[in-house]
């Protein structure tokens, strides 16, 4: 699948941690950043796909699941700790659910907002996949 589980790097201090994202942690120049929060723990949020964005998503507080699937393998990852990213690539749908109260959600995007990049819908996104 085309994914992968950063470690971010972790300055750690008795006073807390600090964790950096600079230069070439990250596999694509910075275009768009937000976050999630006030997520209810019975809500959905993401499902769709990009086909050539990536995203690099990190649970800055609390915790929240991501449910992956590619048209050949789905996977679930727990997200729980502030200095580990997942980098979702192109042409992975993703849904994020089962947040934690408190549970905020950075999005740190290779692209800005672009209506185009998006498939949101799962069958549309499936053919898509076997066109490639």
């Amino acid at each position: 699948m085309n994914i992968e589980l950063i470690s971010l790097p972790k300055i750690e201090d008795y006073r807390g941690n600090i964790a950096v994202i600079e230069k070439d942690v990250i596999p694509f120049e910075i275009k768009r950043v937000y976050y999630l929060f006030d997520v209810p723990s019975t809500a959905k949020r993401g499902g769709h796909a990009h086909k050539e964005q990536f995203e690099l998503l990190i649970p800055l507080s609390g915790s929240f699941e991501v449910q992956l699937k590619d048209g050949n393998e789905e996977k679930t990852v727990a997200m729980n700790k502030p200095d580990k990213g997942l980098l979702i690539k192109s042409n992975v749908w993703r849904e994020l659910d089962n947040f934690s109260s408190g549970a905020v959600c950075l999005v740190i995007s290779s692209g800005v907002y672009d209506e185009t990049d998006y498939i949101r819908d799962f069958d549309a996104f499936i053919t898509y996949k076997n066109k490639l």
